[in-house]
């Protein structure tokens, strides 16, 4: 891939060891975690993935100051205020965690930051509730830079995202990577740059439209490339098959067909799933099995089926290297499961060196107990992974390797 995310000059925070006591750290984190109906947070995961960064600031007497988003608010809102974040990060660090619900760039914020003593953490009120984060206003960077003195970035999910939190702020600040961020790039360093071969890349989701340059970059640089979920009806029209009223993108299809003819000239073996369980819609209690050739009118594909399951199943034995990012079928129903949780399965067997990413791939492997501990890397970042594998640079890691010196 195109795209070196992660050199042997990247700042590291590692590199600070020893040099961080009584300096004002501000952290940006991804603590953007569901919630449920009553309130109470869904999956702490993305707040328990900081805990490495936060630990050894900690322990080397920082103060710690927290940069987050929650979802997409439009101004300020109370279901998108970060208190019960604070209240769950206070549990796992086993410390008080101060929580400022007020505006960045007010008085407030400012003396609560003033005030910290070594080793506290203090987070501040969603990012996103102020419009000039999102537009990376410079003048809004700077705001952000005068409530610290060094800059760590931790969160990979908007690594993709030129923001003033993100990006703005490295050019005030020393700064460097997280360890979860440093993790998140030597893995995808490793398997873009030197992977092992057979190299394998499993490509799903719905459209096509969000994954064709994955699929552009790939080609060439993978061993093989297989192509489920919803998005591969839109190939398979481009060859003229008979796709019953499965999703496809016809504005796409031009675009699909030249992909197609890019493949057969390349070095890497395609694999579009060669049959999928039909059924007249989503909600349909029985299915059928048809070639992806040939589906009838009145039937939408929805899963791969067990041909294309069998034949993929071997590749992943084989494979040295695999991407896994994005699911096979809409697995979010029992009846069309059986490829994401069968494909994912064999992946967690697989003894090289496996990535996963996409927020849909990662939580199949939750919903269907997949065993972590079989899978090289589970990535935190969905959209962020995609540009890493489209071999676009990423906005927050360029500008950190560009930013002052500590």
């Amino acid at each position: 891939m195109s795209a070196v995310v992660l050199t042997q000059t990247t700042p590291v925070l590692s590199n600070w060891a020893g040099t961080l006591a009584g300096q004002r750290v501000l952290v940006r984190v991804d603590f953007n975690v569901p919630f449920r109906s009553n309130g109470t947070i869904a999956d702490q995961a993305r707040i328990i993935e900081s805990l490495p960064t936060l630990n050894f600031l900690i322990q080397e007497q920082a103060r710690i100051v927290l940069i987050s988003h929650l979802g997409r608010p439009d101004g300020p809102s109370k279901r998108h205020r970060l208190l019960p974040v604070a209240e769950a990060l206070a549990t796992h660090l086993g410390q008080a965690v101060q929580y400022c619900p007020s505006p960045i760039d007010s008085a407030e914020t400012l003396a609560m930051v003033n005030a910290m003593s070594n080793g506290h953490v203090l987070l501040l009120e969603n990012i996103r509730f102020d419009p000039r984060e999102s537009v990376n206003d410079p003048v809004f960077s700077k705001v952000l830079a005068n409530l610290g003195e060094r800059f760590v970035f931790d969160a990979f999910g908007v690594a993709h995202r030129s923001h003033a939190s993100t990006a703005g702020i490295t050019a005030h600040l020393p700064s460097c990577v997280g360890f979860l961020v440093e993790t998140e790039l030597r893995y995808l360093n490793t398997i873009l740059s030197q992977p092992d071969s057979p190299k394998l890349a499993i490509i799903g989701g719905a459209k096509i439209s969000t994954k064709l340059g994955v699929l552009q970059n790939l080609l060439g640089r993978v061993d093989q490339l297989v192509i489920g979920g919803a998005m591969m009806f839109t190939l398979l029209k481009a060859q003229g098959f008979s796709i019953g009223d499965s999703l496809c993108e016809p504005n796409l299809i031009d675009t699909a067909a030249a992909f197609l003819a890019a493949a057969a000239t390349s070095s890497t073996e395609l694999y579009i799933a060669e049959d999928a369980r039909c059924a007249p819609g989503f909600k349909a209690k029985t299915a059928d099995v048809y070639p992806t050739t040939a589906l009838p009118d009145g039937h939408m594909g929805l899963d791969i089926g067990p041909a294309s399951i069998a034949y993929i199943e071997r590749w992943v034995q084989n494979a040295k290297t695999i991407i896994w990012n994005g699911p096979l079928g809409a697995f979010e129903s029992p009846l069309f499961s059986s490829g994401t949780r069968s494909i994912g399965q064999a992946v967690a067997r697989n003894t090289g060196i496996s990535v996963v990413g996409g927020g849909d791939s990662v939580q199949a492997i939750h919903d269907f107990d997949i065993d972590p501990s079989g899978i090289s890397h589970i990535s935190t970042g969905g959209g962020a992974c995609l540009a890493v594998l489209e071999g676009q640079p990423l906005p927050s890691i360029s500008a950190i390797q560009s930013c002052p010196k500590a």
